[in-house]
């Protein structure tokens, strides 16, 4: 880290900002697990992102910047430097038929907005528990929508500290990545192009959806969502289901017993729980039937 700046105080260098220090992430974390950041900001516009961002390129302090937390595991060790949590950016606005949203607007309200101004789309999003910011950057997607079927545009800061609006088809969208992914490009906001619909049955939709959501996602325990992406030709769940892993428990880490996609904190879990859960559930499906489970969920932090 350079400048020393172990010994400087970040709150006050900003001091009209929200800034912690030795904060445990796990307060922010869905998984409730997580270890503490070195300085943790919620910076509340796209200028004081910025200014953050120009502050620990010059002083060579480590910058790592997160969503909701929602598809996320902060390992135990922390994360050394500074963390930028967005969600108090988290503005949503509409002109015809584009809704324009801060990276910090939860998904969720942002396909709320959608629906209040009959504009269809998004209601695959309807249920997915993560920020705007965080559904770019992994090209979020369920019951056969993604992010890269609506949006439009999407506004970033570089590492350089340059403000650049990418178009949809400059974003490199593929299964749950983007380019920002590569670049490390800051999320600050998108807009989504969706179409003129019917109020009932854009509500009719997104109720289904939530409702099938309910019916087969252990939503009533902390979770990182779906924790693998999908293998070609297989389904995550099934094989670890065929792999007899549901309810596999590793202190307070579990492969959920409702959909095995799914790993809940069944009671002080820790993250290093919940790759040990990982790392066992990968080898025995492996093993038996010869194919890797790729993560899904953003792991990063210090052991």
């Amino acid at each position: 880290m350079g400048d020393n700046m172990q010994q400087v105080d970040l709150k006050t260098v900003f001091t009209s900002s929200n800034v912690m220090q030795n904060e445990p992430l796990g307060n922010y974390t869905n998984t409730k697990t997580g270890g503490p950041a070195d300085w943790l900001a919620f910076p509340k516009t796209r200028s004081e992102v910025a200014k953050f961002v120009d502050f620990a390129r010059i002083h060579e302090l480590p910058l790592t910047v997160i969503g909701n937390a929602s598809n996320l595991i902060v390992r135990d060790g922390g994360i050394r430097g500074l963390v930028l949590i967005l969600t108090e950016m988290k503005a949503i606005s509409v002109s015809g038929n584009t809704v324009t949203a801060d990276a910090g607007a939860a998904l969720i309200e942002t396909t709320e907005v959608a629906y209040q101004h009959q504009l269809t789309g998004f209601e695959f999003a309807a249920g997915i528990p993560g920020s705007v910011g965080g559904a770019v950057f992994m090209n979020a997607g369920a019951y056969g929508g993604e992010v890269k079927d609506i949006v439009s545009s999407v506004d970033v800061l570089t590492r350089s500290g340059e403000f650049v609006t990418y178009q949809a088809s400059d974003m490199e969208f593929g299964y749950r990545h983007s380019l920002v992914q590569t670049t490390g490009d800051i999320v600050l906001g998108a807009s989504f192009t969706l179409t003129p619909g019917i109020a009932e049955d854009i509500r009719a939709r997104m109720d289904d959806l939530n409702a099938r959501r309910a019916a087969k996602q252990p939503l009533e325990l902390p979770s990182c969502g779906s924790v693998f992406k999908r293998p070609e030709g297989y389904y995550a769940g099934k094989l670890i289901t065929d792999s007899e892993l549901r309810g596999y428990t590793s202190g307070g880490a579990q492969v959920s017993t409702k959909h095995a996609g799914f790993i809940v904190n069944i009671g002080s879990a820790t993250a290093t729980d919940y790759l040990a859960v990982i790392a066992h559930v990968q080898a025995t499906v492996l093993a038996k039937f010869g194919v890797h489970l790729e993560t899904e969920v953003r792991i990063i932090g210090e052991d």
